[in-house]
């Protein structure tokens, strides 16, 4: 007998249901949260154990996690799954990816290759759907940047629009009353401390109250629900346009409903229906009438008859981790170093002399690599002369090292922020704290070289230590379709780069072993700290931000600084101290400004 696994994990509990080849429930186990970012790869590979104990053997499986919405995630998750159930079949994806295939569970009326949208509204909304061009996700992008439609929506217009009518009218609207009624409150006052202090469900709860009063005929209540109605119908139209593509606007289109609002709220479910079909005469809608993790075994279900023992083995990684390729085997960065063979127990003194020894030998392997870098350098500094911007980008010490270096660009040069600019994997919050699979996303990279503007003629520097991470390549790509100057800077000279991938510069010095083996953090990072130093401080150089060997545009911005700015006026112009910062004074603290007015005056 066939067992179909599907598994729903979300913010508060994951769902998993064991079903035979008719339908049947065969057994149901319901679980702590399953939310892909915020379990860790122990935590994950738990949570599928707890499933499997006491449970039928599945034949094919299908999981589908809120966050999931990556390839490193989905990756994670195929390998958790791998080590609980061996050479089972398996298919990862999202959560909202298992609700739109519950839609279908028993559907047989609607085209299969007709678009389907997935309107999911409760505390949150979004709108996700599928046709033959692809996926489409439009919202879901949480309560403060979006949640169109949703119960924290509805909640929070219902106590802004009353407070502005008791100060439009200097009478509490009856509104207002069940409002303070629901929450215990006593006056309007009492509303401030409330929402400084309120979580997303205090407020989507407010929900059943503007609901009841719309019932008895509330105009306020109306008003917020129908404007609610109108912003949700819109997102889920928006999304199924752009499924259908600029010639298909007739093609019939299913709706499937999801989410408490929607599924208790019957007259908010039919005013966004006829909405939409106002704008598709021809869509379906329908509710959804099993729980999403059913979506899940549909898609379990798909997997058997087109996978045989070959395709499931490419579909589910192999219990014991891959083969470590032969390049990466072999960097330097991954490399033991001898010398260091006995750090553990080596007295202080000489590990201080090893450690300074090894850092003494990142020079000459820079020296190595003077043409590429020397060619690099020219081109920032013509990109520069034409307005264009130098970009950099990595992961972990890699990226850090590149958004320090863009960082001290305006105060030493008085460039603007966005002159030199850095890229983090993972984001503003990897720059503390490690972000999991952020390295391992060249999707992730592709669409911040797109979403952070990168233009044609910019330079955008990759800095990966082994010279394989995939956000910096996704990156690189990117960046070459978009006609921007591409480099490469890393510190594994055995890397082989396809020719059709090569950048146009690339700099791999050999700074050999790092002392604690595989610690880019220190060779690796002290080179990459040196040629960054020297792209940005060599480049400005030629655009004529460095006079002799001064920086003549650095940006004064306070005392220490300022004094540096009067000595650098005395020591071009041979002006005593009281002189160059009385000029300094009257032209804004700006060095070049100064000295064209010394020179004006000298002529």
């Amino acid at each position: 007998m066939s067992v179909f696994l599907g598994i729903e994990g979300g913010a508060t509990r994951t769902v998993a249901l064991f079903a035979d080849s008719e339908g049947k429930c065969l057994c149901r186990r319901e679980l702590g949260p399953g939310n892909i970012y915020l379990l860790d790869d122990r935590q994950l590979r738990t949570l599928f154990q707890d499933i499997a104990r006491q449970s039928p053997h599945p034949t094919a499986i299908a999981i589908g996690m809120a966050g999931a919405r990556s390839e490193p995630a989905r990756q994670r998750m195929l390998k958790a799954a791998s080590q609980v159930w061996p050479r089972i079949p398996c298919r990862a994806t999202h959560d909202l990816d298992t609700a739109l295939a519950a839609g279908d569970v028993g559907e047989t009326a609607h085209p299969p290759a007709a678009p389907r949208v997935l309107i999911l509204s409760g505390t949150g909304s979004c709108c996700y759907g599928r046709s033959p061009r692809g996926e489409i996700k439009v919202g879901g992008w949480g309560h403060w940047l979006g949640d169109e439609g949703s119960g924290f929506k509805i909640g929070l217009a219902a106590l802004r629009q009353t407070v502005a009518e008791y100060d439009r009218t200097g009478r509490w609207p009856r509104l207002g009353e069940q409002l303070l009624r629901a929450l215990l409150l006593n006056e309007p006052n009492d509303l401030i401390p409330f929402v400084q202090q309120a979580a997303k469900p205090d407020i989507a709860a407010l929900t059943v109250s503007v609901f009841a009063a719309a019932q008895v005929g509330d105009r306020l209540a109306k008003t917020i629900i129908e404007s609610a109605a109108q912003a949700l119908a819109e997102q889920a139209a928006r999304c199924a346009q752009r499924l259908l593509g600029p010639k298909q606007k007739q093609a019939r289109v299913r709706f499937v409903l999801a989410g408490s609002l929607l599924l208790k709220e019957a007259a908010y479910a039919r005013r966004i229906g006829r909405l939409l079909k106002a704008q598709f005469p021809g869509c379906q809608l329908a509710p959804l009438t099993v729980e999403s993790a059913w979506g899940a075994v549909q898609l379990a279900r798909e997997l058997l008859p087109a996978t045989g023992p070959t395709r499931a083995a490419a579909q589910t990684p192999a219990a014991t981790p891959p083969a470590i390729s032969a390049d990466f085997a072999q960097s330097p960065t991954e490399q033991r170093n001898p010398r260091s063979m006995k750090l553990d127990r080596m007295p202080l003194r000489e590990a201080v002399e090893l450690m300074a020894s090894e850092d003494a030998t990142i020079p000459p392997a820079i020296l190595t690599q003077i043409e590429p870098l020397t060619a690099l350098i020219e081109a920032v500094a013509q990109a520069f002369k034409k307005g264009q911007r130098l970009w950099y980008l990595g992961a972990g010490t890699s990226g850090r090292l590149g958004v320090l270096d863009a960082s001290e660009c305006p105060p030493t040069f008085r460039t603007p922020p966005e002159m030199v600019q850095g890229i983090m994997a993972g984001g503003q919050r990897a720059l503390w704290s490690s972000i999991e699979g952020a390295e391992d996303d060249a999707e992730a990279g592709s669409r911040a070289i797109t979403c952070r503007g990168v233009k044609r003629g910019d330079v955008v520097v990759g800095i990966a230590a082994s010279a394989r991470t995939p956000y910096v390549w996704g990156a690189l790509r990117a960046a070459r379709k978009l006609g921007a100057k591409t480099a490469l800077v890393a510190f594994n000279p055995f890397y082989p780069i396809p020719a059709k991938e090569r950048p146009d510069f690339v700099v791999v010095p050999n700074v050999g072993p790092e002392v604690l083996t595989g610690s880019t953090r220190l060779k690796a990072g002290t080179a990459t700290k040196l040629i960054l130093n020297m792209i940005t401080t060599l480049a400005m150089t030629r655009i004529g931000k460095v006079a002799e060997n001064l920086m003549v545009d650095l940006n004064p911005s306070n005392v220490k600084l300022r004094d540096r700015a009067i000595r650098i006026v005395c020591q071009l112009r041979h002006l005593d101290t009281k002189q160059a910062g009385s000029i300094l004074e009257k032209v804004g603290w700006s060095i070049p400004k100064a000295l064209s007015r010394i020179d004006t005056k000298a002529l």
